[in-house]
């Protein structure tokens, strides 16, 4: 235990401090993950929407010149 003020002070708020610290570091791992996976589902939904389209494009044109 310390015997002057400074050193209560330290003391009492040390564990807060610390605690406070893991919480940032955590949460911000966790943004962090959440961004990157954001990213990731954009892209896969991009190549799946760019796929659809080329498929309904190649029906379409199926469509027209089979019946021309």
């Amino acid at each position: 235990m310390p015997h002057n003020a400074i050193g209560g002070v330290l003391y009492a708020i040390g564990p807060t401090i610390l605690v406070g610290l893991l919480f940032w570091f955590a949460m911000r791992a966790i943004f962090r993950a959440d961004k990157s996976e954001r990213a990731a589902y954009t892209s896969i939904e991009a190549e799946e929407r760019a796929k659809a389209e080329a498929e309904e494009r190649a029906e379409r044109q199926a469509a027209t010149t089979s019946t021309d």
